[in-house]
């Protein structure tokens, strides 16, 4: 089996380093802050913990488990890794840097993957002499729970490279996709409108944020609202990344962030991890009660979730990925109650392109414009399962 090199010691990389010394790989986790590496071995003593009283290990495969990880503050420790996984912040310049000094260390078949969740593997990629090595392998937060890894090839990244990437990750017992080197790939491109129309529907003032969280629960039937997650994500991971793909897609209006959410990011509301973001967790805060409006609430969903069809079909019109895989991942990425071409078969593509037509008039704006794909398939009467 091949050693694994994760570079980056934060929440993420430390779960991927679990993930596959839990598969039996030999693991160095490498970081530049002792302190974070003594946090992470800290952490996952804790974890291993929980998981033999759960009965879910043994207290020998916990321990087995833990031995399998080595921590580094020196990065020659990965030299003899087979394939490294980085997880550090999401800068292109600082990943670019890192790939180029990380590629002089490593054996020439050493596969090269980022955990990027919206920039250009592509581009990561051209900092290497032996590009065709390089492949993005994007895991989603807790690695360890979360059962979807997005594969992402980019133009320069051989067949064979790719293959063995995703039969590795396979290996570890994750569900893996397929995705073109797109900003935000699959989940973190179809999935904002989730975010960004509710907070436009916020904003608009035709209901509250515990109103459009009540209704996206109770009625759409999502385990958490769109204003419940921002702040559990974080306003500085979730603004930035809606920010990355609205800049990224040469500033398409369709992912435009909104000034509500970016005020809460420069006041220093980040969510749950800051105390306070678009609700407050502070000691005595009163969480707001929600306008329990049946007829209000289901107005709220359908435009969500048309907005969040529509995206979905628009990235299987450009071969983002196959049908299969943009509801797999949306079921198993994020949580969505169903997959959003099999809800559209659902609800009818005549009514998905209805709702949509109705918000494109009523704003006249590009970011309510029905996917090419959704009127295709209205015309030819199809559905897409």
């Amino acid at each position: 089996m091949k050693k694994v090199g994760i570079i980056g010691g934060g929440a993420m990389g430390s779960g991927i380093a679990q993930v596959a010394a839990t598969a039996g790989h030999s693991v160095v986790l490498f970081d530049t802050k002792i302190e974070a590496l003594s946090l992470s071995k800290s952490k996952l003593a804790k974890v291993m913990v929980r998981l033999v009283e759960k009965e879910k290990l043994t207290s020998e495969e916990a321990e087995a488990i833990q031995g399998r990880i080595s921590y580094a503050d020196n990065l020659e420790a990965i030299a003899e890794s087979g394939i490294i996984i980085e997880a550090i912040v999401e800068n292109l310049t600082i990943k670019k840097s890192l790939f180029s000094s990380v590629e002089k260390l490593v054996s020439a078949d050493c596969i090269l993957a980022s955990n990027t969740s919206s920039l250009s593997i592509a581009s990561i990629a051209a900092a290497c002499e032996k590009s065709e090595r390089v492949i993005g392998i994007h895991f989603f937060n807790p690695a360890p729970l979360m059962p979807l890894v997005e594969i992402i090839p980019a133009i320069q990244t051989s067949e064979a490279i790719a293959t063995e990437a995703r039969s590795i990750i396979d290996s570890w017992k994750k569900v893996t996709v397929l995705a073109k080197d797109t900003p935000g790939f699959i989940v973190n491109r179809v999935a904002r409108p989730f975010y960004g129309e509710a907070i436009r529907i916020m904003e608009e003032g035709v209901a509250d944020i515990s109103t459009i969280d009540w209704a996206m629960k109770e009625i759409g039937g999502f385990r958490m609202g769109p204003f419940e997650l921002t702040d559990y994500i974080g306003h500085d991971v979730n603004y930035v990344v809606t920010e990355t793909v609205f800049k990224e897609f040469f500033y398409d209006p369709r992912y435009k962030p909104s000034f509500s959410q970016k005020r809460l990011l420069e006041a220093g509301r980040l969510g749950r991890k800051s105390g306070h973001g678009f609700y407050d967790y502070r000691e005595g805060a009163v969480k707001p009660e929600p306008t329990t409006d049946i007829a209000l609430g289901t107005k709220i969903v359908n435009r969500v979730v048309a907005m969040l069809i529509n995206e979905a079909i628009d990235a299987l019109f450009l071969n983002i990925a196959s049908a299969k895989d943009i509801d797999l991942a949306m079921t198993t990425g994020v949580n969505y109650p169903k997959g959003l071409l099999a809800w559209a078969d659902e609800k009818g593509l005549e009514t998905v392109l209805a709702q949509l037509e109705e918000l494109y008039n009523d704003y006249c704006e590009d970011r309510y414009r029905p996917s090419p794909l959704l009127r295709k398939m209205v015309r030819e009467q199809k559905n897409f399962f």
